[in-house]
């Protein structure tokens, strides 16, 4: 009989979903395989990374992580060690004495996992014979041209190989493996083939045939049930990579995506509808001081607002103290980021502050990494006139105090009109005369190598949103991320997003969001949609989203007008919030960020682990039914959460900086109902209890 422990656990809304036992991790291997081990190339890699500490805390030494080596990865953040586990051990010794070159160590990250990297370009002479075992296995041919294809198969066969190994010498441990995307999927498909005792699992966190067709600006969700699936694959010449996809589905003991709207996609696209959704989460760090996320964003606001200064020199005739700062950040895809539509709102939500007579200005930061020259000449002379003029105040005022106090000392009140020199003029009036500039403050920070087809660029010239003094709505194009050691915004990501006010994420084509989901937890209100993971998300678990700061555009049942017309109201409602209003909203959404915590979520993966294991070895383990198991699985929505201010609702425009004495507002008492609603332990599935055999039965 396995050991486990008993956990009591019960949803959000404090109704149990059904009874469930810890897995006894000891007498089981667990193994996660991606492309994006040690490799960051992607959003995976985020998954995979941030995950690794509540994993390893909760498997120790029977958790370990498969990925390609790269020698550069390997110096950096691999720690070379001996593998703990002697069937390990044993499979890391037999692979390299057939020729292949494994790797074992321990990944640099938080929880130091353990980590199995193999060497693709040592093992490439056997690519011939490897694309004859995936032919025979499930007669998918892969092309010689295609390199990323190659290598992938090479990576499968490899973890196959690796994990035939380990479970020849595992000596009565269970094996589950974890394969993520169709980049790890040959080595599930040849597992499977080779009837490996291996319990698997295939996560895909975005179907390889819909981002295709959604960079393609095909009204992907309103035709998922129309698609010719080969025939797009084919067009598209990745026939061969869906048909790994597919494959690698089909073959699952359980398939998992991490949202319910890549489901609905991976059911059309895939043909398989996902047993379990794990939702994406984050290592989630808690300050000692309760509002230290408010002094970190006072902070780094003013290292934008010092930016905005220099860029906007000669033009700086709006208040800064009620200026707002949002941004989008993410790949350099126009639609699916909904770069689009944020424009479409943001020439909208320009006119409604003009038309209004608002004195709130909004600066827009789009950080979205394109093909550039260099700096752009005017933004580095923005800087340098900030700094001159910053260096020309300090010396005047250093001459000034020395002046004041000498006359202080002697009991004299001052001349003021003595106290400056002719001298001190004439330098403030240089200064005056250097900030004056004869073209408009510059759109984008860098040379583009293409700017006239641009499409961030193109957009707002026929929008006209071009920097003007009239213009309340002022756009920046940064197309590089952001780092520390920039000279322009000397800002890591990080904290530039703890300096906004709101993040614009309106994507079309989001599996997840982590974009939206970092904002939350630094305490950013940010804008989503229901098109994607994160925005489904919110929707399913709190009630009144916006009250937290989680603004959910339409873009599935709506028209793109009306979408664009939403994210404009939602926009002009932010600006009109007073300062006070803005905090409060700020200490919601970070509240939210429990939700996110890997805790929490990482539970959805102990669901998907107990049910592999039950379909893997049901001789062995079973689960009991449950009205609420697998198919159905969700995350329960709380009882209720509570509504925003009444206050925060206003019908028309305020300043900025008015405060409603008559608005009631217990944070105490608001953070506690929070705690009861939101943060409430829950549980997944039942724990597959060993069964005992039955008189002639058989291990498959």
């Amino acid at each position: 009989m396995l050991r486990g422990r008993s956990l009591s656990v019960t949803s959000l809304s404090g109704l149990p979903l059904w009874d469930v036992q810890e897995l006894p991790v000891e007498d089981l291997l667990l193994f996660e395989v991606a492309w994006e081990v040690t490799n960051k190339v992607g959003g995976i890699y985020t998954v995979i990374q941030t995950k690794a500490k509540t994993t390893a805390d909760e498997w120790g030494e029977n958790y370990c992580l498969i990925g390609p080596y790269f020698e550069h990865n390997m110096k950096t953040q691999v720690e070379e060690c001996e593998p703990p586990s002697p069937a390990i051990k044993k499979a890391v010794e037999a692979m390299n004495l057939h020729g292949c070159q494994v790797h074992f160590g321990r990944w640099l990250i938080e929880g130091s996992p353990y980590v199995v990297l193999f060497d693709i370009g040592y093992s490439a002479w056997n690519l011939d014979r490897w694309k004859g075992d995936l032919w025979e296995a499930c007669n998918i041919g892969i092309p010689y041209h295609d390199r990323e294809a190659n290598d992938m198969l090479i990576f499968g066969s490899l973890t196959a190989w690796f994990l035939k190994e380990v479970t020849d010498h595992v000596d009565g441990k269970h094996v589950i493996a974890q394969f993520h995307e169709w980049q790890a999927g040959t080595g599930l498909i040849l597992s499977r083939s080779r009837r490996l005792p291996v319990a698997t699992i295939f996560t895909t966190h975005a179907t390889l045939l819909g981002r295709y067709l959604c960079a393609a600006n095909i009204d992907f969700y309103n035709h998922l049930d129309k698609f010719d699936i080969d025939k797009e694959a084919g067009e598209r010449q990745i026939y061969h990579r869906y048909c790994m996809e597919r494959a690698s589905v089909h073959c699952a003991h359980v398939f998992t995506t991490v949202s319910e709207i890549t489901a609905i996609e991976a059911e059309h696209m895939l043909k398989r509808k996902p047993d379990i959704v794990t939702p994406n989460g984050l290592n989630i760090k808690k300050f000692s001081a309760v509002h230290e996320f408010q002094n970190l964003h006072a902070l780094y606001k003013s290292k934008i607002q010092d930016f905005v200064r220099g860029h906007f020199y000669g033009h700086l005739d709006f208040d800064l103290e009620k200026t707002l700062f949002l941004f989008i950040a993410g790949r350099y895809e126009f639609s699916n980021k909904g770069a689009d539509i944020f424009l479409e709102a943001l020439s909208r939500l320009n006119f409604l502050l003009r038309v209004h007579k608002n004195d709130v200005t909004v600066v827009v930061f789009f950080i979205m990494p394109a093909k550039t020259n260099n700096f752009n000449v005017e933004t580095l002379k923005g800087q340098a006139v900030r700094k001159q003029l910053w260096d020309t105040a300090n010396s005047v005022k250093e001459k000034f105090g020395k002046k004041l106090y000498d006359a202080l000392l002697k009991g004299e009140i001052p001349d003021l009109n003595k106290i400056l020199d002719r001298d001190d003029v004439t330098i403030m009036k240089r200064a005056i005369f250097s900030t004056q500039r004869q073209c408009l403050p510059p759109v984008t920070t860098h040379n583009m190598i293409d700017d006239s087809t641009d499409p961030i660029l193109s957009t707002i010239r026929r929008i006209g949103l071009f920097n003007s003094r009239t213009d309340r709505v002022k756009v920046i194009l940064h197309p590089e991320f952001l780092s520390s050691t920039s000279p322009l915004l000397p800002m890591d990501y990080e904290e530039f997003v703890r300096g906004c006010h709101l993040g614009v994420f309106p994507s079309y084509y989001e599996p997840w969001g982590y974009t939206p989901a970092e904002c939350t937890v630094m305490g950013i209100p940010s804008v989503t949609t229901n098109l994607s993971g994160f925005g489904c998300f919110m929707q399913e678990h709190v009630t009144d989203p916006a009250a937290y700061g989680i603004y959910i555009v339409d873009r599935r049942f709506c028209s793109p007008d009306e979408s664009c017309n939403q994210l404009t109201q939602f926009l002009y409602g932010f600006c009109k919030q007073s300062r006070r209003q803005r905090i409060i909203q700020r200490n919601r959404t970070e509240r939210l960020s429990d939700l996110l915590d890997w805790k929490y979520l990482g539970r959805y993966y102990m669901h998907a682990r107990n049910l592999t294991l039950s379909r893997a070895f049901p001789e062995k383990f079973h689960v009991e039914s449950s009205p609420t198991e697998t198919q159905d699985f969700k995350f329960p929505r709380p009882s209720s959460v509570p509504p925003s201010p009444t206050s925060s609702q206003h019908s028309s425009p305020q300043d900025s900086d008015v405060e409603d004495e008559d608005e009631r507002y217990d944070e105490e008492e608001e953070a506690e109902r929070d705690r009861l609603n939101i943060k409430s332990p829950f549980t997944l599935g039942q724990v597959p209890h060993e069964k005992k055999k039955q008189h002639g039965e058989h291990k498959n």
